[in-house]
């Protein structure tokens, strides 16, 4: 119906936003670790890796956008390792 398609569309675009506030606040976050030596770069990078392998190797769920989803996050981290997208650069 008109109406669920107009929910599913909010729904959405909340979702999206809140995704880019997360890749904001940890992207900075990892910066933030790096600039002020907590961590090194192999660390940051370590992190991202991880965190790509992650989405790669996980389990798709309905609720959590299913397995393009997942594949979408993976690519974009990849982006962010090769330096091709950034929130901020030092």
């Amino acid at each position: 119906s008109a109406m669920r398609s107009q929910e599913d569309e909010a729904m959405s675009s909340v979702s999206g936003a809140a995704g880019h506030a997360a890749l904001a606040i940890c992207e900075s976050m990892l910066l933030s670790l790096t600039e002020n030596k907590v961590i090194d770069c192999a660390e940051a990078r370590a992190i991202l890796a991880d965190a790509a392998a992650a989405h790669r190797h996980s389990i798709p769920l309905v609720t959590d956008g299913g397995a393009a989803a997942h594949e979408e996050a993976a690519a974009l981290i990849e982006v962010i390792l090769k330096g091709g997208n950034s929130v901020r650069h030092p």
